[in-house]
């Protein structure tokens, strides 16, 4: 099971920038994915962003096309969620995910705060 460690939420003015971070841990699984998803308050949960840990390939929600990046460190075994141009239609708490592409995300981190204002 992979254990994981968001880090960077915050509460900033709209059109400015935050990197949320999640740093994995333990064993990982063939075909490994990790990706973001974000929950607005009395909304479902929604995907953001994947990525493909080995190949690197990348996937966006429509959303944030263009505004939002997604990348991994393979060093640090983490992935990162660059979000620019921020709106308040972005405010959510924002939870890491991964898994493998056979069994969908298993493992969720515990969700940072991003809150952004108009």
């Amino acid at each position: 099971q992979v254990q994981l460690v968001e880090s960077g939420g915050g509460l900033v003015q709209a059109g400015a920038s935050l990197r949320l971070s999640c740093a994995a841990s333990g064993r990982t699984r063939r075909n490994y994915i990790m990706g973001w998803f974000r929950q607005a308050p009395g909304k479902d949960r929604e995907f953001v962003a994947r990525i493909n840990w080995s190949a690197g390939s990348t996937y966006y929600a429509d959303s944030v096309k263009g505004r939002f990046t997604i990348s991994r460190d393979n060093a640090k075994n983490t992935v990162y969620l660059q979000m620019n141009s921020l709106k308040p239609e972005d405010t959510a708490v924002y939870y890491c995910a991964a898994g493998s592409i056979s069994q969908g995300f298993e493992n969720w981190g515990q969700g940072t705060q991003v809150t952004v204002s108009s």
